[in-house]
Order: structure tokens, then sequence, then C-alpha cells
């Protein structure tokens, strides 16, 4: 069973040179693989809706949050900067073979590229950073990869579980976390078809499609299953979770079962109460 162990403090000296060297270490892969990595094309839509006739799975989701007031202003900063790198990724071509890599595309979010403050969760608190936000965007193609014959071949799970579940539409767990660059999100493309990554702000929605220009029978069902909760040392909690998904085909009208595959294990350090209060 997965227990929660408190991570040991380092060394400002030592974060530092650890992050300096898996940067690098990721430098190197993209130069070295550089052959590999799919890249943004410039179709335009009615073009690329011919090229990739078939929307293999689409997905909206509200880019604000019904946070506090303070929260809000933050999200602002946020929104700004998914404008920006949705600009970066859409129109992504996927060929047979090639890999998606979240942050080769986006680059790093500075101040220079027009990045703003947004909202960024440290330690599992809103704070503001330059670049916050683009977590929400490294989760949704996540969440849309998984319902595609995508493989997803790099993916990080969230630290802590922040939000309860209230409103929530996806399971606990499905997301992918982001940090420049050496927390990426890098997706594979093992199938015979050429993809379309295509996303957009529209109405206060982050809305996306993967296309592709090979109809697939395949759809996907993503669940959760052996959800628990445990109480750590010093009244902490951890929340856990496997996500799993069925491959299912419709033929005839009847939908039958290809294969039930594990997808991953989460385990998240709760920022708020687990259990609901006497009324």
């Amino acid at each position: 069973m997965y227990r929660f162990i408190p991570q040991k403090k380092r060394s400002k000296l030592r974060v530092i040179c650890g992050v300096i060297v898996y940067s690098c270490l990721r430098y190197f892969l993209w130069f070295k693989y550089r052959k590999l990595f799919a890249s943004v094309e410039k179709i335009p839509a009615l073009d690329a809706e011919k090229q990739f006739p078939y929307v293999v799975f689409s997905h909206s989701v509200p880019v604000f949050r019904n946070l506090s007031k303070e929260d809000c202003d933050l999200q602002q900063g946020k929104v700004h900067n998914l404008s920006i790198a949705v600009r970066k990724v859409d129109k992504t071509v996927v060929k047979p073979g090639q890999i998606f890599s979240y942050w080769k595309l986006i680059g790093n979010p500075t101040r220079l590229k027009g990045y703003k403050k947004g909202m960024m969760l440290i330690n599992g608190k809103p704070s503001a950073k330059i670049g916050g936000g683009l977590c929400a965007l490294s989760n949704f193609i996540y969440w849309m990869t998984l319902h595609s014959p995508l493989t997803v071949i790099e993916r990080f799970r969230h630290s802590y579980d922040v939000f309860p579940d209230s409103n929530r539409t996806q399971p606990f767990g499905s997301g992918a976390t982001c940090v420049y660059n050496y927390r990426d999100l890098m997706i594979k493309n093992e199938t015979e078809a050429v993809f379309l990554l295509k996303v957009w702000i529209e109405n206060d929605r982050l809305q996306g499609q993967w296309r592709s220009t090979i109809q697939f029978t395949e759809h996907y069902q993503v669940y959760q299953k052996d959800h628990w909760i445990t109480a750590e040392i010093g009244g902490a909690y951890m929340r856990h979770n496997t996500l799993y998904r069925k491959i299912l085909s419709v033929q005839n009208g009847t939908e039958t079962v290809l294969r039930d595959e594990k997808i991953t294990e989460n385990h998240a350090l709760m920022m708020y109460p687990p259990f609901l209060e006497n009324r």
C-alpha cells in the first residue's frame, strides 16, 4: 500500500543544480531526436478539416473557476497565458512514429514572450507566477489523448488534490502537471494514421479536438477504480486511485469491450477536509 513520506528539505543550491541538470538533459533529448518531434503546420481551417476529416475525440472545459476575488484576478492572467500557449500547439501534426512534446512546442513561458502572472499551484497553494495556468492546457490535452489511439509516453501526476469533487466532471487524477522543461507531456503516434491537434478558446471555454486521416471504429471510456483515502502523520490525508480505460467497438449497433487496461495510479496530498461537516 502506498504511504505518504514527507519530502526531505533540500538546500536551495541543490534544487537549482537539479533543475539545471534535468533541463539540460531535456534540451539534449530534443536536439538529438529532433526529427522525431511533431511540429505545427500552417493549415487553413477548411483545409484542416478536409485533410483530417475524422474527429477522434473532442472536448470542452471552462477556463474560469468559481474562486475568491483574489484568485479570480490571477485567473485573468491564466487565461491570457493560455491564449498564447494555445496558438503554439494548435494545428500540431503528429505523423506515424512522431512524438508530441508539450514544452518543445510552447517553449519557455517568459515575460518577454508576452506571458503574465497567472495562477500556479506551488505546494498545493495558488500563487502568482509568470506563465501560470498552463497546466490547464496540459491537463486538457492529456484527457483528450486518453480517448484516442495515441500513446502517452511521459506524464507526471499532480502531487496535490486542491479542490473537492463538487461539479467535477472527470475522475480525480486525470490531469498532467507540467514544469518547464523537465516535467513534460509527451505523446507518441504508434498508428498508421496522421493526427492533427486543434485547440482554441471560445466563449470562455477551452476547446479542442484530435482529428485523423483514418476513421477509427474504437472509442474509449476512462473511469476510476480502487479509490481510497488514508490518514497520514501530522493530520494530513492522502487521496489515491487508479485510472482505467475500456476500449470499445460498436458494430451493427452492438457495443463490445475489446480491452480493459490500466492507465495510471494517482497519489495526492489533500488540501481540503476529506469529510463533510455535520449541518
